[in-house]
């Protein structure tokens, strides 16, 4: 559900921290049953329908909060944190392809572009360079689009089937951030 955080002075509207389901849910054309997205101008849409997170890069995000000086009595970063609606395991963004397909029992999804970061992440992180960390570690994830609607659940194994290989997100991602690191 989206929500209202505080960036600075403004009060804006987010849809991060989502919390995971363990029903099943049904992915259309537009993403998953019951899922929202805030900014539909950035988020959301045929070509950004699921956005996937690694679960691998939870630890780091923990990390980095402590050592912002987030406080130690707010450690809790449940899958859905990071704004994903898929939390994968076993998929790094180095891994992945544009145009390669993540085939679930029920469905497939199609990887297209990776995730940018934005103020909301540092609203939402507790600190003010999340963005900036997202940006130097390449931790982005990656959104997807339905190829193939259906179903999905937690903890569903999927098979990455290979596209065309001709851009990774890792790649796409580091161009798109290479005028922000300057």
């Amino acid at each position: 559900m989206a929500r209202r955080v505080k960036i600075g002075e403004r009060s804006v509207l987010t849809a991060f921290n989502k919390q995971p389901t363990p029903e099943r849910t049904l992915v259309m054309s537009l993403g998953l049953m019951g899922d929202e997205q805030a900014d539909l101008s950035i988020h959301g849409g045929l070509e950004k329908a699921v956005y996937a997170y690694p679960s691998e890069h939870y630890d780091f995000w923990k990390n980095a909060r402590r050592e912002d000086g987030v406080s130690p009595l707010d450690t809790s970063l449940p899958h859905g944190a990071l704004g994903e609606n898929l939390t994968l395991e076993g998929l790094l963004e180095t891994q992945v392809w544009a145009g390669d397909v993540l085939r679930f029992p029920n469905c497939e999804l199609k990887v297209t572009v990776p995730r940018e970061p934005c103020g909301k992440l540092n609203a939402v992180m507790g600190f003010a360079r999340a963005s900036k960390r997202m940006a130097h570690s390449g931790f982005c994830g990656f959104y997807l689009s339905v190829a193939s609607t259906g179903s999905i659940q937690a903890g569903q194994a999927f098979t990455l089937v290979a596209g065309p290989r001709r851009v990774s997100i890792g790649q796409l991602f580091n161009a798109k951030m290479a005028k922000h690191l300057r």
